[in-house]
């Protein structure tokens, strides 16, 4: 059972959407391959609602992108930095990243990404 998740949310074009897939779905095997319990993204469905700011409005999205929300989950914080210790020294995740941020077609930019690491409080 997970204690710790890392979230995230982002804009990405929305005519990009299955190239993102591939990188991600990747990306995924690679975090799980070196011990994260869970990787999940989900790309936004009904984000415009009267009140409270949008996930949207949140990233800086325009018009013509999607929103991707998703988390990886791990056992605790202590394994969360031995993940991400691990990741950051796998070749593989560079490799696959640096297509994404490229600056003559870019697919992502992290300047609109929110991400942080979150405790379990309540769980039911």
């Amino acid at each position: 059972m997970s204690n710790y998740i890392d979230g995230f949310t982002f804009p990405i074009p929305s005519d990009r959407i299955a190239e993102y897939r591939k990188v991600a779905t990747a990306v995924a095997e690679i975090y799980r391959e070196h011990g994260a319990l869970e990787y999940v993204e989900f790309i936004g469905d009904d984000m415009l609602r009267e009140g409270p700011r949008s996930f949207p409005e949140m990233v800086g999205a325009s018009e013509k992108d999607s929103v991707v929300f998703g988390w990886i989950s791990y056992e605790s914080r202590a394994a969360r930095d031995m993940v991400n210790e691990r990741i950051e020294s796998d070749p593989r995740l560079a490799e696959l990243v640096a297509p994404l941020m490229d600056p003559s077609s870019p697919i992502f930019n992290p300047a609109q990404m929110a991400f942080a690491g979150f405790q379990a409080f309540i769980r039911k």
